[in-house]
């Protein structure tokens, strides 16, 4: 059987959206199996990151793997749902999406699994000092 292990984010610079004063980061958000393989859950998200006026931003790795968590869990609550509701239809998308690539696990196993956050190295030169 195979077995999740983790999820990992990987959070990279976005170079098509980055600018002089904007850093985009791009999300993605994989299933690191016990196996070794890794499964793309989630690689359609980002967000961006604005300095002062003539200066790029910078942000610390603390900063930038929150965020990364964040980016990829599940969304705000909408149309009157509640956080709960919204949890709990993330954890149960991926789950599925698991299954259909002969991957059973439940949302709930999901949802306590650790979750790593990988900076790359071009993300890591957008960090301040800590």
């Amino acid at each position: 059987m195979t077995v999740v292990a983790r999820l990992v984010t990987h959070a990279d610079v976005d170079e098509g959206a980055t600018t002089d004063r904007v850093i985009s980061v791009s999300a993605r958000l994989e299933a690191a199996l016990e196996d070794g393989r890794s499964l793309v859950l989630l690689d359609d998200r980002g967000w961006s990151l604005t300095g002062a006026p003539g200066m790029r931003a910078r942000v610390s790795a603390g900063e930038l793997e929150s965020t990364a968590r964040v980016v990829v869990g599940p969304d705000e609550p909408s149309d009157g749902r509640t956080h709960e509701q919204m949890a709990d239809d993330h954890w149960n998308c991926l789950a599925d999406a698991l299954k259909r690539r002969g991957v059973d696990v439940h949302a709930h196993e999901l949802e306590r699994l650790p979750h790593d956050v990988v900076l790359s190295e071009r993300l890591r030169t957008c960090l301040t000092g800590e």
